[in-house]
């Protein structure tokens, strides 16, 4: 399911135009893309939670080389499943 999709679906469960559905989606999106930027947590209950991790600078090698090099620290985003959704997937 990609953005329009969900935004039709949800326009037509709310009773709302397929714009004003998309316009929700970007905002709640918006506001946990910033959370997360703040290293904070986002949890949904019943549906999981977004964490922020840390990968530490490490060292690494070229595949087509064999070259040494190092690979910069970054940081990138983790899920982890809520009971209800893990349920429901698992059914």
């Amino acid at each position: 399911m990609r953005k329009p999709e969900l935004a039709a679906y949800v326009a037509d469960q709310a009773d709302i135009t397929k714009d004003k559905a998309g316009e929700i989606i970007t905002i709640i999106t918006d506001q946990i893309t910033e959370a997360l930027r703040q290293d904070d947590t986002v949890s949904l209950i019943g549906f999981g939670s977004f964490v922020q991790k840390h990968r530490k600078e490490r060292q690494g090698k070229n595949p087509q080389t064999g070259e040494e090099i190092t690979i910069k620290a970054s940081n990138s985003v983790g899920f982890k499943p809520g009971k209800a959704l893990k349920e429901a997937v698992n059914s």
